[in-house]
């Protein structure tokens, strides 16, 4: 096994650390990361975010009702909790009445941080985070993530999550503006590249399956410029 990050968590040969900066966009994120999420950590971007997002936390776990640290935020009046997810009634940075709503705090922002499939285990075991005030986007995004098939077009992941809603939030002037996301997505760039340049090492032969379903994948694979 390569050595690994103990910060981004990626093996040391493709360490993104040097890759992003941290960012004090004056919101509050919070990453509930499903235990399988943080076992795996091959293609997981949570930690990106964490190492991005300054004054951020990950909970790793599977049943957070009685998790001290969360409670102990919902309850913290200085912090205006959101749930990041989609449904009728969310709101949005352009929904009018949301400025008000916060009223001087600190927005406390819950992402689920997981597969598509673990994310609804978690919703399914933890129906209180529903009971939060839902956070969702106005616009439409798409995710770059090449490397990963999701369920939906519109599916995105943890840090391009982040990304969109920073970016939302400072077009209404909820957030700091002069905070600078990119350097974020340059590290989930550079993360896409160095997982599919290794991807086209194992299929040529250069470096060896790491995992047993690694045989599926046989075609070579173009690496995005970003540019």
């Amino acid at each position: 096994m390569s050595e690994r990050c103990y910060r981004c968590f990626k093996p040391k040969s493709a360490c993104l650390c040097g890759y992003t900066k941290e960012i004090d966009c004056g919101i509050k994120f919070v990453l509930l990361m499903h235990q399988k999420e943080a076992k795996r950590q091959r293609t997981g971007t949570g930690h990106i975010a964490h190492i991005s997002l300054k004054n951020s936390e990950i909970l790793v776990g599977f049943e957070f009702q009685g998790n001290h640290r969360l409670r102990q935020l919902l309850s913290d009046p200085q912090y205006f909790p959101v749930m990041m997810y989609p449904g009728e009634g969310a709101w949005t940075a352009r929904k009018e009445g949301f400025k008000e709503a916060i009223a001087g705090r600190t927005l406390l922002v819950l992402i689920l941080d997981s597969t598509w499939f673990c994310a609804r285990k978690l919703i399914e075991h933890n129906p209180f985070l529903l009971d939060l005030p839902r956070l969702s986007f106005y616009g439409d995004y798409r995710s770059i993530f090449t490397f990963k098939h999701e369920p939906r077009p519109e599916y995105i992941s943890t840090v391009e999550s982040c990304y969109y809603l920073i970016k939302e939030m400072q077009e209404c002037g909820l957030c700091d503006s002069h905070a600078n996301p990119e350097p974020m997505m340059d590290a989930f760039k550079q993360m896409i590249k160095f997982q599919l340049q290794a991807e086209n090492e194992r299929i040529l032969g250069i470096r060896p399956n790491s995992h047993n379903y690694d045989a599926k994948y046989n075609k070579i694979r173009e690496i995005p410029s970003f540019e």
